[in-house]
């Protein structure tokens, strides 16, 4: 379980402090719909329903706001009606990128997603071209002053999780997406409810970017992340953390 997997360079996404709150909040409510129309309305007899939940719990998002969203999912409100959709593309220097849609008109985001790969150095692909190069994993986040490193690499474990990585940002667990429930009940169990608990696309292997080809990959992330219909976007891009803080500033 032990090791280091760079997984800072895993998923881009941008610091709380650059996130619309309403932006933020509409892709909660979204995984809250899709989640509660797939399955039981009930987070307990449900668990994508109860990571979800817990997810934007996470994010003081209020208590209406979510029995609103579970109501529409489960069909006990008018709204309209999202699907799930993942895109995947090339970025500058051969980055492979993953992004997760919620829309609901499929071929308003397949047009606005390629167009914002086109105009800003990348290129979509067709639906497998590049997530051959993830896969699919579970992933438990917990801030740092919840426990030791050494407590939550044997609770991890003990959960049936696969690996832990520790720093001062806090404590990420991963497992098999078929276990992300289990795992994350385990250390909740443990711990008390997780900073974050989801599906994230795992990189299996990373590739190094810098210079110019970084600061357009970049510009591409940001552009795709403030899409209205993206929920997530992945990317196996390994960028050095001297030229990170230099595109920062």
């Amino acid at each position: 379980m032990a090791g280091h997997s760079k997984f800072k360079n895993i998923m881009h996404r941008k610091g709380a402090q650059d996130k619309k709150r309403a932006q933020l909040f509409a892709r909660l409510s979204k995984e809250i719909m899709i989640a509660a129309k797939m399955g039981d309305p009930d987070p307990a007899a449900n668990p994508r329903l109860r990571l979800a939940v817990q997810a934007a719990r996470a994010q003081s998002m209020p208590k209406d706001n979510i029995e609103r969203a579970i109501q529409k999912g489960a069909g006990g409100g008018e709204g309209v009606e999202y699907e799930e959709i993942r895109y995947e593309g090339y970025g500058p220097g051969g980055v492979a990128i993953i992004v997760d849609v919620m829309t609901d008109n499929r071929n308003r985001s397949a047009a606005d997603i390629r167009s914002i790969f086109n105009k800003n150095g990348g290129n979509m692909g067709e639906t497998g071209s590049v997530s051959f190069m993830f896969e699919r994993a579970g992933e438990v986040r917990y801030k740092p002053d919840v426990a030791g490193n050494e407590a939550m690499f044997e609770a991890a474990l003990e959960a049936g999780a696969e690996d832990v990585e520790s720093d001062e940002e806090g404590h990420v667990v991963t497992c098999q997406a078929d276990d992300l429930n289990e795992v994350a009940s385990g250390l909740q169990e443990t711990f008390g409810e997780a900073e974050q608990a989801r599906l994230v696309w795992k990189p299996k292997n990373m590739m190094p970017v810098e210079g110019d080809q970084a600061e357009t990959l970049m510009k591409l992330l940001d552009a795709l992340d403030d899409y209205d219909d993206t929920q997530n976007v992945w990317a196996n891009y390994d960028i050095p953390d001297a030229e990170m803080e230099r595109l920062a500033s």
